[in-house]
């Protein structure tokens, strides 16, 4: 079907764009909690505030009615382009990541991804290194030294640590025997020890390690370096072309999140999970999957409900906890009713056990890379900037080296079995 390969690329690429803005709110609300203070929480919509998340909707409105700046001596054409290319480059790149087994509705096969390619190592890879062109082109044609510095230092470091990070796909790709991402994801099922995070640990410690790199984060955001070089390739940005690297920083994070989740973490599997018992049992799958998530509402609807203190701000953020509160009991009790109540012999008609399944195992993705994401966030407010010539050391005399080790290992471990 011709409009179902039309809107999975468009739903896709929502599925990255969805998760910026919870992103920066994690962002905000993170470092404020490990930094010992509130957060946002002033930007209001007739008062009411959601816990800051409104400050995405203020950002934007800010961003679109900015002056979008031009510098003189700039190149107007490469200028324009490089944002384009960097939020091009991490939308494209999540078009290989499985989300779950095919979908048989029918005769008709629905993939569950974009494009399943047989060279989809291959083309995380190619399509990963175009990024740099983005932020190389930002510093180049700003026309200004800091942006220049900034875009040269990019360069290097992306070049130092896509080594690295490719040699440890190829550890994988050796220990799978394949290089399509659904067989990776397939090899990792059944047991945790088939997590490749756990019988490949330092091909997954080098590929965490490069993807800081790769996405600029600290401890490796010398490109930007605030201290030395004011924001480095994005200083002479404004705008909706500035807010177009910084979604495109964070599209980079779901993205490398969703890569960690299908690689190294079994992707749509759990330890012990069979999902052709799952297609089997949906009734019994779907009433114990009520309880846990209704006593989980329950309780941290009863938790928000508990912080309610009335005059604590004298505003309306002193009835936001129970504007959450209600409705997350509410939710729970419904389900915790459903586990109860939902008939034992209710019969399912294909092909919604196989569409049960397939909901499952997408929610058991997002849940993945929703920790990943959160990871990244804690180690950004956690670890300290990296000096030019400790990232250059590491890359090159540290992660290369053991990177080729761990090849030839996993090579003669595959290579004797």
């Amino acid at each position: 079907m011709l409009w179902v390969e039309i809107i999975k690329p468009i739903f896709i690429v929502s599925v990255v764009l969805t998760f910026i803005p919870l992103l920066i709110w994690f962002e905000r609300k993170g470092s404020a909690y490990i930094q010992d203070r509130r957060g946002p929480n002033r930007a209001a919509i007739l008062g009411i505030r959601l816990g800051g998340m409104l400050h995405n909707i203020a950002d934007v409105i800010k961003l679109l009615t900015k002056e979008d700046i031009l510098p003189a001596r700039a190149n107007r054409f490469f200028f324009c382009l490089a944002p384009l290319i960097a939020i091009f480059v991490a939308s494209v790149t999540i078009g290989v990541v499985p989300f779950g087994e095919p979908l048989q509705l029918g005769d008709y096969t629905l993939r569950l991804q974009v494009a399943d390619l047989n060279v989809g190592l291959l083309y995380i890879l190619a399509v990963g290194s175009i990024g740099v062109y983005g932020v190389m082109l930002a510093g180049w044609s700003s026309y200004n030294n800091y942006s220049l510095l900034g875009g040269m230092r990019s360069s290097a470091q992306m070049i130092s640590y896509e080594l690295a990070m490719g040699l440890a796909l190829v550890s994988v790709l050796l220990a799978a025997g394949t290089a399509r991402i659904p067989e990776i994801v397939a090899m990792q099922a059944g047991a945790l020890h088939h997590w490749f995070a756990v019988n490949q640990p330092v091909a997954f410690l080098l590929f965490l390690t490069a993807l800081f790199a790769e996405t600029n984060r600290n401890p490796f955001d010398l490109p930007e370096g605030e201290s030395e070089l004011v924001a480095g390739f994005h200083t002479e940005y404004s705008s909706m072309k500035f807010a177009l690297f910084f979604m495109a920083e964070y599209a980079h994070i779901a993205v490398a999140s969703a890569l960690l989740a299908t690689l190294f973490f079994g992707g749509w599997h759990l330890p012990g999970l069979d999902w052709q018992w799952v297609r089997l049992h949906p009734t019994l799958t779907l009433r114990w999957l009520l309880l846990p998530l209704g006593l989980c509402a329950v309780l941290f609807g009863t938790y928000l409900c508990s912080r309610f203190r009335r005059g604590r701000y004298g505003d309306l953020r002193d009835f936001e906890v129970v504007v959450f509160g209600i409705p997350s009991i509410g939710l729970g009790a419904v389900a915790l009713i459903g586990f109860f109540l939902f008939p034992a012999n209710w019969s399912w008609n294909a092909p919604w056990p196989s569409v049960l399944v397939a909901a499952l195992q997408v929610g058991v993705v997002l849940a993945k890379m929703t920790f990943c994401c959160w990871f990244f966030i804690q180690i950004r407010w956690t670890l300290p900037r990296f000096r030019y010539d400790q990232l250059m050391r590491l890359g090159w005399r540290v992660m290369l080296p053991l990177a080729l080790v761990n090849l030839t290992c996993t090579a003669l471990w595959v290579g004797l079995q």
